[in-house]
């Protein structure tokens, strides 16, 4: 008996052993990258490296260096991860179908109330489905239209009017906060069909919460990706109290809003808005058991416009605003070209006759990279990239970091430069397609009309009225603080009226 449990015991052992190192391997022609760790794989490496240079962005950015290649092959916790970082491979991530999958994992599940649900976060048919909804009756609402104009337009001369409240000339404050609001407000009109207050404590926590999930995580889902059974051991430094803190509260907040909408829902509603029309759809399907239109659905939809619109947006105005302290130059140039349009009151139809301008907010995405690495996408089958082999089901990120900041394309991309996007005579912008801060292809960002339209019409907007002089009390730092977005560290504002 003695002598059964030993061999059982060597067995066994010699059995996790096989195992160890057979997860240590690298699948065949995989591209190149750190060795990993069985169980955790990179994991620990990567976060260390991220703590001390400042973000993933960085570290994919140097590993790329280090292995000479434009494809990074790792492996966290179990499962295995590439990520491109030029141009031409980035580019075959966001229009080659066999890329266009979502990851399948814990976070994923998490980050859609247990199962996978919206369109940002799942793939197939469900995803074509509701993609092609959300895009028809966005457009139907005004999407890009004069309605979305104007309602654009009222939100910029309210932060415009905020701003006379909260400063002068001897003390800043930091807009940043506030501005958030303001975008909110524009996705909640188009989701909801209304505005919510600026002192509204619903808004409020909403801006804590997304802040706090930004933080909390990158675009590979941070440990809870890799390691699901820390939320057990860590459930808030893991970041899993902070998911689940924001489904509640979202979930709170657009139950009441939807039942609302059943209440007061008619067929002469149906194009006020997202939620209307999508009480349409639910009642036009009402016949067929299978269909995946639903209120949790909904409320996820919901969930995924305002977590890719809103933050994002309110960063890069942020960032904008920022380097007007920095670049007094740059100020100038823009609040004169502002005033020789004759432009009275700024809208997003302006875009066209204020090269200056829009070639500088194109160059705030490109220098800031807000969303510096972006994903994450899911090998739907096993294909080629870049001459290497990548299995299916890996997960795949993109550097648009690196991307950005390529100096074989752009000669001098640490130096914040407008004119590159500018015609030789200045009066032209040239739409770069090197430029991706919203992406290509079919999983393009949904909200880029209206993110372009927000930053370009609250921008002009504020430095039509003001003008920007940075307080010596807390100054500005280009440097910043690396989560899901980058985001800008908390600095003042001067706003002297013009």
């Amino acid at each position: 008996m003695v002598e059964f449990v030993l061999h059982f015991l060597l067995l066994s052992l010699l059995g996790v052993i096989i195992w160890l190192h057979k997860s240590m391997w690298r699948p065949r022609n995989f591209p190149p990258g750190p060795r990993w760790l069985p169980i955790v794989g990179n994991t620990p490496e990567i976060r260390r490296e991220a703590r001390k240079l400042g973000g993933l962005h960085k570290v994919y950015a140097q590993w790329t260096e280090k292995y000479e290649s434009p494809l990074l092959g790792m492996k966290m916790g179990g499962k295995l991860y590439v990520v491109g970082s030029t141009y031409d491979i980035v580019r075959d991530i966001h229009l080659r179908e066999e890329f266009e999958g979502r990851p399948k994992n814990f976070f994923m599940r998490l980050r859609t109330m247990g199962s996978l649900r919206g369109i940002v976060c799942v793939d197939g048919p469900m995803w074509v489905e509701h993609r092609a909804f959300a895009v028809k009756h966005l457009r139907n609402a005004g999407y890009g239209r004069k309605p979305m104009e104007l309602a654009i337009v009222e939100e910029m001369k309210d932060i415009v009017a905020f701003i006379a409240t909260q400063s002068s000339a001897e003390c800043g404050f930091w807009v940043g906060r506030h501005l958030a609001v303001s975008v909110l407000n524009v996705l909640w009109t188009f989701t909801a069909g209304k505005r919510l207050t600026r002192g509204d404590n619903r808004i409020q926590r909403l801006l804590t919460l997304l802040e706090d999930r930004s933080k909390a995580f990158d675009m590979s889902g941070g440990v809870l990706s890799q390691a699901p059974w820390i939320r057990f051991i860590a459930p808030e430094w893991s970041g899993f109290n902070i998911i689940q803190r924001f489904n509640e509260e979202l979930k709170s907040l657009l139950t009441d809003v939807i039942e609302e909408h059943h209440e007061t829902y008619c067929e002469e509603k149906s194009s006020d808005d997202l939620i209307y029309a999508y009480i349409k759809e639910m009642k036009d399907k009402t016949s067929n058991p299978d269909s995946t239109f639903t209120d949790i659905q909904l409320t996820m939809i919901i969930l995924d416009i305002f977590i890719a619109g809103s933050q994002t947006t309110s960063n890069t105005l942020d960032v904008a605003l920022m380097i007007l302290l920095l670049r007094p130059d740059v100020q100038e140039k823009i609040h004169r070209e502002i005033s020789e349009s004759g432009i009275r009151t700024p809208s997003p139809a302006d875009h066209g006759t204020l090269p200056y301008t829009e070639a500088f907010l194109m160059e705030v995405r490109r220098f800031f990279n807000i969303i510096p690495i972006s994903g994450p996408r899911r090998t739907t089958q096993e294909t080629t990239l870049g001459g290497y082999v990548i299995p299916k089901d890996t997960t795949i990120l993109m550097s648009l970091y690196s991307v950005h900041m390529d100096p074989k394309h752009w000669g001098d991309p640490h130096n914040f430069r407008p004119e590159r996007f500018l015609s030789a005579d200045g009066e032209k912008v040239c739409n770069h397609e090197h430029l991706m801060a919203f992406g290509q292809g079919k999983r393009r960002c949904l909200g880029d009309t209206l993110a372009r339209a927000c930053i370009f019409t609250f921008f002009t907007g504020i430095v039509q009225k003001y003008e920007l002089t940075p307080d010596p009390d807390a100054l500005p730092d280009i440097n910043l603080k690396p989560g899901i977005t980058l985001s800008p560290k908390p600095y003042k504002i001067r706003f002297i009226e013009r």
